[in-house]
């Protein structure tokens, strides 16, 4: 997720307009813990192009298995979309212009499942909405992943966005029903029945589950709860959960090289996703024994991109192997960091074998413990894949 603009969002999140509209998208309705992890998917997926893309695509297996949704059933799937798609959007808040402004929008205008692809689309309107940084709060797919109950992950969404400012300010009771999905209901009017049934098991869970910490606190009116905020705090003993896709890239020797000369972060990730660590490390290998070199960063760029350095200088004719990884690491430069890392997910779930697991984890799609598994796999990620070859069984 790391096409998200974090820095965007974390600039934003401490300006004045994110303190005072305490959630500037209110969702009605009541949205089941699937469809909350689902809109959060597609939002991500659909980020970097909200404003100048129509339309959004991403595998229906990679979707499922973001939101930890392993299953084939297809139907849950249509209906959640289908809740999405009838479920209001609606804002009211301050434009750039310093004007109220209020709108409202189906969560998706449509979407469809078709040769196993979901696409779908938002609202022009929602669409410029979702994309300004101070209405939305990146949430970590890593952590939403862990969460059980839909109140729960309501009220971390609710919240995270305010961990900069250590509070959410104070909402009014109606206000935080509404945000929890529970406008309507006669039996949450009372608070006692809110703070047992919703209020503590989610409090609960969100400090068990997440990244943060939070502390409910509530105001009076006489002897009746009028209102309640919530204090941030980071919970460092889960602060780990908080990473991107990469993460497991940057323990690794390999990276560390990168970081020291001067490679950044992002640029380190995408390198070593594209070309993998061996073919990293040949090539820095190279550069780092050549003098007078005024930019190694440069060299090694044009290194890794013309493929020389590292390598024997006469190069064999590659084999049918060599051809399908060539294939594959192909297919995988075509994908995005999310779909990447949902695409070494869902192979290691069909591998059970300890020891292919273990190979896989050290190699990646170079496995060659899982070659034939790979070719496989592939074939049915991407038809046509290896036409013209063998067949890989």
């Amino acid at each position: 997720m790391d096409d998200i603009p974090r820095d965007k969002l974390s600039g934003a999140l401490r300006r004045g307009a994110v303190k005072k509209h305490v959630a500037a998208i209110h969702v009605s309705g009541k949205l089941t813990l699937l469809q909350r992890k689902l809109s959060n998917v597609l939002l991500l997926n659909a980020y970097d192009t909200l404003v100048t893309r129509s339309k959004h695509q991403i595998d229906a297996r990679t979707l499922c298995l973001m939101i930890g949704y392993n299953s084939n059933d297809m139907d849950t799937l249509k209906q959640s979309l289908k809740g999405l798609a009838e479920t209001v959007a609606e804002w009211d808040m301050l434009d750039a212009d310093g004007e109220q402004e209020w709108g409202i929008s189906s969560l998706l205008s449509y979407a469809k499942l078709k040769g196993g692809i979901c696409e779908y689309a938002y609202s022009p309107a929602l669409a410029e909405k979702l994309n300004d940084p101070k209405v939305f709060a990146l949430i970590n797919l890593n952590i939403q992943r862990r969460f059980t109950s839909g109140h729960a992950l309501a009220l971390y969404e609710n919240c995270y966005r305010f961990v900069r400012t250590g509070s959410t300010g104070w909402w009014p009771l109606d206000l935080f029903r509404r945000l929890m999905g529970l406008d309507g209901s006669s039996y949450y009017e009372s608070f006692k029945h809110l703070n047992a049934k919703v209020i503590k098991p989610a409090v609960s869970e969100v400090n068990k589950t997440s990244n943060i910490l939070i502390t409910p606190e509530t105001r009076k009116q006489g002897r009746v709860v009028t209102e309640i905020r919530f204090r941030i705090k980071e919970n460092p003993q889960l602060a780990i959960l908080d990473i991107d896709d990469g993460e497991a890239v940057r323990h690794g020797a390999v990276y560390s090289r990168l970081r020291e000369l001067g490679v950044s972060d992002r640029l380190a990730r995408q390198w070593l996703n594209a070309h993998g660590e061996d073919e990293v490390s040949a090539r820095l290998d190279y550069v780092e024994s050549r003098r007078n070199v005024k930019s190694k960063v440069g060299y090694l760029s044009a290194a890794l991109s013309n493929e020389f350095g590292g390598e024997p200088a006469a190069k064999p004719q590659p084999s049918e192997r060599g051809e399908r990884l060539r294939r594959v690491q192909d297919a995988i430069r075509k994908r995005t960091p999310t779909q990447r890392d949902a695409d070494k997910r869902l192979f290691l779930s069909q591998v059970q074998d300890s020891a292919a697991r273990q190979d896989f984890e050290n190699h990646g799609w170079m496995s060659p413990l899982n070659a034939t598994r790979i070719a496989l796999f592939w074939e049915e990620m991407s038809p046509g894949i290896f036409d013209g070859l063998p067949s890989s069984e």
